[in-house]
């Protein structure tokens, strides 16, 4: 097992606010969250490759977590404006897939054998090829979201230091590298 300790000050030192190492037995599913993406909330079900259906089976993508034996979850956190500052929400979505892209290249050499899941759909290209039905112009960096696999955020976050809501005014975003 890598260095605990190691891999937090990577995430940190590639951005993120805060993380910490959990147990892969420890993370909170349900297939209800599939049926939370089927109602297009976000609108990206169906037209990013990262995203359900495209990503899996869910019943597949939970077993598929029980692969692993640990998991380095992060967040970022980010002032807005208020609650309904959709511009500085996805001007924070926007920067978490920066930071989320900063994790995995400070991680890949120690963890080669790893499976990353970010939050939201992939936001790498401007246009998801899917649209296009052309293949994922970026597979080797694309990141499928944690909920799309069946992850209760909430729920998993509860029992470490990671805040789920951080105050007034903010919106946080979480990623985790399953090795």
């Amino acid at each position: 097992m890598q260095n605990q300790n190691e891999l937090i000050q990577l995430a940190l030192s590639a951005g993120a606010k805060k993380a910490t190492v959990i147990r892969a037995e420890d993370i909170v599913v349900s297939s209800a969250f599939r049926d939370i993406c089927a109602s297009n909330s976000c609108g990206m079900y169906g037209k990013c490759w990262m995203c359900p259906p495209d990503i899996g089976a869910i019943d597949e993508l939970m077993a598929r977590l029980k692969r692993y034996s640990h998991g380095l979850l992060y967040q970022t956190i980010y002032q807005i404006e208020d609650s309904f500052d959709i511009e500085g929400m996805g001007e924070a979505g926007a920067d978490h897939e920066r930071v989320s892209q900063a994790v995995d290249e400070a991680v890949k050499s120690l963890l080669p054998a790893r499976l990353h899941l970010s939050c939201g759909g992939c936001h790498l290209c401007p246009r998801c090829a899917r649209l296009d039905d052309q293949p994922c112009r970026q597979p080797e960096k694309a990141l499928p979201p944690m909920e799309g696999y069946g992850i209760d955020v909430y729920k998993t976050t509860q029992p470490t230091e990671l805040k789920y809501i951080n105050g007034q005014n903010t919106v946080t975003f979480f990623g985790i590298v399953l090795y």
